[in-house]
């Protein structure tokens, strides 16, 4: 599903971040990556959904390599790829309802006619009832907020989910009922995980397998 190679990548050509770092996730796998703060894990996650392009190496998605990052990337790429951020204030647009923050994707997607019914499916999944959908981010909570980028990560159905440290700002019980909304969704489409943090009892009882970042190569074939 993803595979990443020999990846160099970071905000200055003279001091990447990391250099020659590879990952791979298998259809259908949740595999967790495990660093503490600062190591360069989330720039990695960020070439991952192709939010970043790299300075060296590859990167592959559902077989085929990704040549674009960004709005540069083929829609089907990106839209095959949905991500949830560590700080949702900063993932937010703060002048939109939760309802509008969920149904953004499908907006810029052409996909209008799906708002109503998809974002009322997907406030439910996550937790989100009452008038909390017509509130803005300042109105709610850290976690209400997560629970809307949540389903605004899941709205396109995507066939991969990168989760960047995506429960490091909630509390046991909130944590327990995202983790719970993202397998079932992996359960009913057979998607792939990415889970990103520094959590590894976590990433341990959550994903197929997990490994230290910085990752190891693939071997080749």
């Amino acid at each position: 599903m993803l595979e990443l190679r020999a990846i160099t990548a970071g905000y200055d050509r003279r001091a990447p971040v990391m250099r020659g770092v590879g990952l791979t996730v298998t259809g259908g796998e949740a595999v967790g990556l495990l660093g503490p703060s600062g190591c360069g894990k989330s720039t990695l996650a960020r070439v991952a959904a192709l939010l970043h392009r790299p300075d060296a190496g590859e990167v592959y998605l559902a077989g085929a390599r990704v040549r674009g990052f960004r709005h540069r990337a083929p829609r089907a790429q990106r839209t095959a790829i949905g991500v949830v951020f560590q700080q949702p204030r900063l993932s937010a647009d703060p002048r939109l309802t939760l309802r509008d923050l969920i149904a953004e994707p499908l907006r810029a997607t052409g996909r209008s006619a799906e708002v109503t019914g998809r974002t009322a499916e997907l406030a439910h999944t996550v937790g989100l009832g009452g008038d909390l959908l017509t509130r803005r981010p300042h109105e709610v909570s850290d976690g209400q907020l997560q629970r809307a980028c949540l389903a605004r990560a899941l709205v396109l159905r995507p066939r991969l989910l990168i989760c960047d440290e995506m429960t490091a700002m909630l509390d046991a019980s909130t944590t327990a009922a995202l983790v719970g909304v993202v397998e079932e969704y992996r359960a009913a489409e057979d998607a792939a995980l990415l889970a990103v943090g520094h959590d590894r009892v976590l990433l341990e009882r959550w994903c197929d397998r997990v490994t230290d970042f910085p990752a190891p190569e693939p071997a080749a074939g």
